[in-house]
């Protein structure tokens, strides 16, 4: 069993939970990985109608660094007016088979207590 007292790796982390959420930390990231699973090749602004609440800000953002990360491919048009595109890449698919086990409990713990 891996234990946190170890030293970090040369990126700074201590384990792979670690070097995971600095990819998906926060609230919004893990629901733009799901909204583009659940609705591949989507622009900004159907993005933000799929995330309501999410300030157009923070979206940016998140989209810049999902990209830096290589989770998320951005995809930009030649065409008048420019259209740019959003989806997953393949570290992206991975990462939401990841997190579909976490959804399967916040659902069930949902079902519990609501």
């Amino acid at each position: 069993m891996t234990t946190l007292n170890r030293p970090e790796d040369d990126d700074g982390h201590v384990c792979g939970i670690d070097a995971a959420m600095e990819v998906i930390g926060g609230k919004w990231k893990v629901l733009i990985l799901w909204a583009l699973h659940e609705h591949p090749h989507r622009r900004f602004g159907e993005l933000r109608r799929l995330l309501p609440g999410v300030t157009e800000k923070v979206l940016t953002s998140h989209l810049r660094e999902l990209e830096a990360d290589g989770i998320v491919d951005r995809t930009a048009y030649e065409e008048v007016p420019p259209r740019v595109e959003y989806s997953l890449t393949k570290a992206g698919l991975r990462l939401n088979e990841a997190l579909e086990p976490l959804a399967e409990w916040g659902r069930g713990r949902r079902e519990a207590t609501g």
